[in-house]
C-alpha cells in the first residue's frame, strides 16, 4: 500500500524524532544549532510540513545528510557522455538510400 503525503511526512519526522533522542539533544538545541525556528523543528518531527530548507538544516545538524543522497543521487555519468560511448549510430540518410534500393 502507498503513502500518503501526509504519512510520509509523518513518518519522517518520527525518524528525525528518534535521531534528535539517539543523541540526547532538544528541539530547541536542534533549532538553535541549525539556525531556524522552533517551530519549524515541531512542524517537520510532527509530520505538519515544513521547508525543503528546514529538513536539510535538522538532517545537517542531526548528522545525516546522507539521506539527502538517497533521495537525490548523484549521477556519476551524464546523459550525453552515455550517447557518446554507446554503439555508433547509422545516418537516417544511408538508412533510407538503402531501404529504396
Amino acid at each position: 500500500m502507498k503513502m500518503t503525503e501526509k504519512e510520509w511526512q509523518v513518518e519522517l519526522g518520527q525518524h528525525l524524532r528518534n535521531l534528535r533522542l539517539r543523541q540526547n539533544l532538544d528541539q530547541r538545541e536542534v533549532a538553535k544549532r541549525a539556525p531556524m525556528a522552533l517551530n519549524a523543528v515541531k512542524n517537520l518531527e510532527s509530520g505538519k510540513g515544513a521547508t525543503v530548507e528546514s529538513l536539510i538544516k535538522a538532517l545537517r545538524v542531526l548528522g545525516r545528510e546522507d539521506w539527502l543522497d538517497t533521495l537525490a543521487p548523484r549521477v556519476s555519468i551524464s546523459p550525453l557522455q552515455m550517447l557518446k560511448s554507446s554503439a555508433p549510430r547509422q545516418r537516417v540518410s544511408s538508412i533510407r538510400a538503402r531501404s529504396h534500393v
